[in-house]
């Protein structure tokens, strides 16, 4: 007896052309004469497929509780004498059907590492639905069942390593809750992979040709055939991949834009059970060659041509592949017919559920409200076993059921003479109203009428005849054709089904004019799965949308919210924003942050306050993108005008403080111009603007400055003062509306208009004092009231201003007599915040309640300055914010002449005084930056200049420095130069020190030649005079100018006059016999030589003064400090190089390697210099710190 080896599959010819002549029954069960699965089930065998032989050593049971003697089925195959050798997919179909699982899990194992895998084995095993056994319910009728009886399936994404076993064990039983909320989840990726596949199904439908061109394509075959979708989507995705290993990133970009159809980073997206192709380059190399695959199978996906294929399990025309054997054809068309049973079955399980839907949705309308009189509703005929006509006389009757779409509310143009006299009810209900409803309707709506032929032809004749005419019914748009809508529901429901299909293939740049017809369509069609879905379309339907078309779908959003209320919105339109909250691209989530505002009307006001609320503030937190972080503080903004959930005020302060502190420009911008007046308007509201919030920022500001005595936080205090500056429009508006005078307010025509200058410029309308208040005409009247009782009436009993005159305003002060006088930047925010202060609350508030304040701390007097420790209230930043801020508000006559009093009574006070200077300084660089005040402060230094105390005059001389930088040649020439020449003469030395600094300045910022004349004659006299040689502090102040102006003076002057006087200065020093002098000035020569080192300085020049100067420097240096000693030699050596260079080039007469020659040294010094100062940069900082 020979022995049989199943797993021993031969491809060989013989066997394939025996096979067809072995006939055996494969019907009937190995336990004799059962019956087996019906021939629908997509887990048997194909009919000529032959009896299992199998070797196994044991007998099993099967589940439905037949024996099964495996041994004896094995004699009984031996004792017919045939060594029959048997396909692996009908012993993987035996062992399925007969639930030998383990048995073909390992069999299914042992193929695939031999590199056969069979479609049979792979499909049962990574369907998780032959897994999951239902809990002793009977299965019920319309159930498909698997191969072994009632299991449940579950349209689940999980595989057979992936199931959670132990959630359906013995001890693992759940609540009926729980097990509803798995099924109903897993039901919904079941409906989602078939609605994808259906519509893979349609497309390859759509293009397929028809059968007498397929045959001229296998007749001719020169004449190529036409790509399908699949192979196009295979065909791109091989192309991208290319792109993309190949560096073409642009490319790849571009293409993948171009088919944004198609998902690149996926391979199954191309279709269903694709083997992966070879990419490009191996597909060239193998030329026409066919390449061998682990998995030698067709496709078995959307992609074939499904027409070709023959009704039962025997092919009866096989596909003609000269590769292919005959075996290997028979398992392609297996494969083929499993896969379209299983198609087929959830198709029809589908329908059906759509249709029993459709028909009690259709049902609860009915019962709801009356059908409008006079519908016409005529239903296509759908089911060929109707073919008698039905007469409207027998519409009471009961008719078959018929399944039909959209409940048979279409006129049916594929059947003109049917369509003519038979009428089919499309109700699935089994009560007689409906049908008896539907009658009624159609009785009432008269019919078209067609003249009708005197003929005698059959109808079976007609049809036939009719055939002829090519009319495609059979494909989805095929179908959508045929029908014509004849009601609203039913435009709506044709709406949803073609809208998916027509958006991909409408251009990216015109694809906004689909947004009304996704809108009407998403808020008439009345199933929430199909809304939904084209809400998701709407929010998807360009891949980056622009500015103009985010606009266009807000506006639809808007629209859409308006018409279906706020259920609606928030169960449908909110969940399309959160799911791209972390979209990819910014513009995409840019669209989500401007959604939430503009859709904040119209929602639910619990749900604005906090999930809303929470998008927004997960979006600001994490998102990177500037212009989506901009567009969420606006949403934000929003949301704070329509909440009123006092509860989230402390949220909404700390969303301020995120925002304010945010490193972009633009979101920083959009804090100040929509959420904080947003805020500020609710919490005036809630009564707690000058209760809460203010004060909540000054004890913040107050605190910032209690930590940084040693090193202040400017970007902090900038953050709290300009939120501090944003909220003194809305604190007006609440001391006007809380006024006493309130209830006097009368609108008449005589109210006069507002000043333009009134009030500061608002940063956004949101500002704009008009419309905080409510109208110009209000706006007018509360100020003239306000005027009125602040001159003559008083403030009693008016607590808001009482507030900012007794609490805010002394805080204010307080704080600024704690900041560094020295920072410009901390200066120039509370000047101008004092500023705008001052201009909303008026004038006449700020000379009643603001200058007295302020004038009652500055008592102009020696009393107010400590000379020894400088904590004199004078040496404070009061000095300046008070003069910049508060004195510079208004600009008449009086306001100028208060602020040049105040000026000169604190340059005489600190002069005297021998206090510091910063505060004066501070006030000149604040007011020198605005062109307006330029007159004003050369009044002021000219009174210095005049004055009798030779302090004062010094201090004068000194201010000249800081205000020429910005003033303007003429001015320069006419008072500036003038003064110091004046004081250049001055009795006393000091004076004419002082002017030194101020002469250099103009030699470094002044083009004119004749001023540049007058200032080096004055500069000259001071050097070449006798009565200065001796004068230390001249030379000292002489060289520290010529080294701070040297390098960016005209070239001219350095070279004539600063390089020459400093080597005098540094011959001079080497006879110097005072020690302290002569280091001193050693020090200060090496600065300045340091300095002009950097620049340009012709040969001449370098021979005869730079060189020599630095010379003696050095030999300063070599007795004084060794280690400025190093660095003076290594200088000398580069300027040696320098200058042998430049004689090589000259000789040479090449210009051009002499200019790189010059460079390079320049490149070199530097470099050098650098590291030498780096090695010893601990003694220059010991020597240098002696000057501070």
């Amino acid at each position: 007896m020979a022995s049989v080896n199943p797993f021993d599959v031969s491809d060989s010819e013989e066997e394939a052309e025996r096979r067809p002549n072995e006939t055996v029954d494969t019907e009937r069960s190995p336990s004799g004469g059962a019956p087996g699965p019906p021939p629908g089930n997509p887990l048997s065998p194909p009919a000529d497929a032959e009896a299992p032989t199998l070797l196994l050593s044991s007998n099993r049971t099967s589940p439905s509780g037949e024996g099964i003697s495996v041994s004896a089925a094995v004699t009984s195959a031996m004792a017919g004498g045939a060594e029959t050798r048997v396909s692996v997919d009908v012993i993987a179909a035996q062992l399925l059907r007969d639930q030998y699982i383990l048995t073909a899990l390992e069999f299914h194992t042992e193929l695939l590492e031999t590199g056969r895998e069979l479609p049979r084995l792979r499909d049962y095993f990574s369907n998780p639905g032959n897994f999951e056994r239902q809990s002793g319910t009977p299965p019920a009728k319309d159930q498909v069942l698997g191969p072994g009886g009632p299991l449940n399936r579950a349209g689940s994404v999980s595989t057979l390593d992936s199931l959670d076993f132990a959630r359906y064990s013995d001890d693992g039983n759940r609540e009926s809750d729980e097990r509803v909320a798995v099924l109903e989840f897993e039901l919904r990726k079941a409906k989602e992979t078939i609605q994808a596949l259906r519509a893979n199904l349609t497309q390859a439908a759509e293009s397929e040709v028809a059968s007498q061109e397929r045959k001229n394509f296998k007749s001719s075959p020169e004449i190529q055939e036409p790509i399908r979708p699949l192979e196009k989507r295979a065909l791109n995705f091989l192309v991208n991949e290319y792109l993309l290993k190949n560096e073409y990133k642009l490319s790849s970009i571009t293409f993948s834009d171009e088919n944004d159809d198609q998902d690149f980073e996926l391979w199954d997206d191309v279709g269903l059970n694709i083997p992966k192709p070879p990419d490009l380059l191996l597909l060239y190399r193998n030329g026409g060659s066919p390449l061998s695959s682990p998995r030698d199978k067709a496709d078995a996906s959307v992609g074939v041509a499904f027409g070709d294929l023959p009704g039962n399990c025997i092919a009866r025309e096989p596909l003609k592949k000269p590769d292919l054997s005959q075996r290997q054809q028979s398992e392609v068309v297996q494969e083929l017919e499993y896969q379209l049973n299983l198609l087929n079955s959830e198709k029809q399980s589908l329908a059906e559920q759509i249709k029993k839907m459709q028909s009690e949705i259709q049902t609860l309308k009915k019962s709801i409200s009356s059908p409008p009189p006079g519908a016409l509703e005529l239903c296509s005929q759908n089911s060929p076993n109707l073919s008698s006509s039905i007469s409207s006389k027998d519409c009471s009757t009961n008719p078959p059921s018929v399944p039909s779409l959209d409940n048979g509310q279409y006129l049916d143009i594929r059947g003109v003479s049917e369509a003519e006299n038979d009428l089919v009810s499309a109700s699935t209900q089994n009560t007689s109203q409906p049908r008896q409803q539907t009658c009624n309707k159609v009785m009432g709506q008269p019919r078209a009428q067609f003249d009708q032929p005197n003929r005698k032809l059959s109808p079976a004749f007609q049809q036939a005849l009719l055939s002829f005419c090519r009319m495609s019914s059979d494909s989805r748009l095929g179908a959508e054709v045929s029908r014509i809508a004849d009601s609203e529901e039913s435009v709506m429901l044709m709406l949803g089904r073609c809208l998916p299909h027509i958006v991909p293939n409408v251009l990216l740049a015109k694809r906004e004019e689909l947004i009304p017809l996704i809108l009407c369509t998403a808020c008439l069609h009345p199933e929430p799965k199909e809304r939904d879905q084209l809400l998701h379309i709407l929010f998807n339907l360009i891949k980056r949308p622009d500015d103009e078309q985010r606009q266009m779908i807000l506006t639809g959003c808007v629209a859409f919210a308006r018409h279906v209320g706020p259920t609606r919105v928030e169960a449908e339109l909110l969940p399309q924003c959160w799911e791209q909250i972390n979209h990819k691209y910014p513009e995409r989530r840019l669209l989500v942050a401007e959604a939430c505002g503009a859709l904040a009307p119209y929602l639910p006001k619990e749900i604005r306050s906090s999930l809303v609320l929470s998008m927004l503030q997960q979006m600001l937190a994490e998102d990177k993108a500037d212009m989506v972080r901009e567009a969420v503080v606006k949403s934000l903004g929003i949301i704070m005008g329509y909440i009123d959930d006092s509860d989230k005020y402390a949220q909404g302060f700390e969303l301020m403080l995120l925002s304010l502190g945010d490193p972009s420009e633009r979101v920083v911008n959009a804090v100040h111009q929509v959420f904080i007046p947003a805020f500020s308007a609710w919490t005036t509201e809630l009564g707690t603007l000058h209760t809460a919030l203010i004060p909540s920022l000054l004890s913040r500001i107050e605190k910032l400055l209690t930590q940084g005595e040693h090193g202040l936080d400017e970007h902090k205090l900038h953050v709290f003062l300009s939120a501090l500056q944003s909220l003194i429009p809305p604190l007006f508006a609440v001391v006007l509306q809380n006024a006493p005078f309130t209830s006097r307010v009368k609108l008449h025509e005589d109210i006069p208009a507002i000043e333009v200058t009134r009030f500061p410029r608002p940063a956004s309308p949101l500002q704009d004092m008009a419309i905080i208040i409510g109208s110009r005409e209000l706006l007018s009247s509360l100020l003239l009231l306000y005027d009125h009782q602040l001159e003559h009436e008083g403030t009693t009993g008016w607590e808001s201003l009482l507030w900012v005159v007794n609490q805010l305003l002394p805080q204010l002060i307080e704080i600024v007599g704690r900041i560094n006088v020295t920072s410009s930047t901390c200066v120039h925010e509370f000047s101008r915040f004092f500023w705008r202060f001052c201009r909303t609350f008026g004038k006449i508030f700020t000379n009643t309640k603001v200058k007295p304040q302020f004038q009652e701390i500055l008592r102009l007097s020696e009393e107010n300055v400590d000379a020894s420790a400088g904590n004199g209230i004078l040496t404070k930043a009061t000095v300046p914010i008070y003069a910049t801020g508060v004195l510079t508000c208004y600009n008449q006559e009086e306001d100028r002449k208060l602020l040049v009093g105040f000026l000169e009574d604190v340059m005489t006070t600190l002069s005297l005084s021998h206090a510091p200077l910063d505060s004066l300084k501070a006030s000149f660089v604040e007011l020198g930056a605005n062109p307006v005040y330029h007159e004003l402060l050369l009044t002021v230094l000219w009174y210095g200049v005049v004055h009798t105390s030779a302090l004062v005059r010094c201090t004068a001389a000194r201010m000249f420095e800081l205000l020429v930088k910005g003033v303007n040649e003429t001015l320069v020439a006419q008072r500036v130069v003038p003064a110091l020449i004046t004081l250049s003469s001055d009795p006393e030395i000091s004076v004419r020190i002082a002017t030194i600094p101020a002469f250099g300045t103009i030699m470094e910022t002044v083009t004119q030649k004749e001023l540049l004349e007058r200032v080096k004659m004055q500069l000259a006299s001071f050097l070449e005079d006798p009565q200065y040689q001796d004068q230390h502090s001249l030379h000292i102040e002489i060289i520290r100018t010529f080294g701070r102006v040297g390098p960016n003076a005209e070239p001219r002057f350095r070279d004539d006059f600063v390089l020459p006087h400093l080597h005098k200065l540094a011959l001079a020093n080497n006879s110097q016999s005072a020690e302290s002098k002569r280091i001193d000035i050693a020090i200060h020569l090496f600065e300045a030589y340091s300095a002009l080192s950097c620049c340009f300085i012709s040969e001449e020049v370098m021979v005869n003064h730079f060189l020599p100067g630095l010379r003696c420097l050095h030999a300063d240096m070599e007795q004084l400090s060794p280690e400025h000693e190093v660095i003076l030699g290594s200088m000398i050596k580069e300027c040696e190089i320098k200058v042998e260079n430049r004689g090589i080039t000259d000789a040479q007469g090449s210009i051009s390697i002499a200019s790189s020659l010059v460079g390079e040294d320049a490149k070199t010094k530097f470099l050098s210099k650098m590291g030498q100062l780096t090695t010893s940069g601990a003694m220059l900082a010991n020597v240098f710190q002696r000057k501070k």
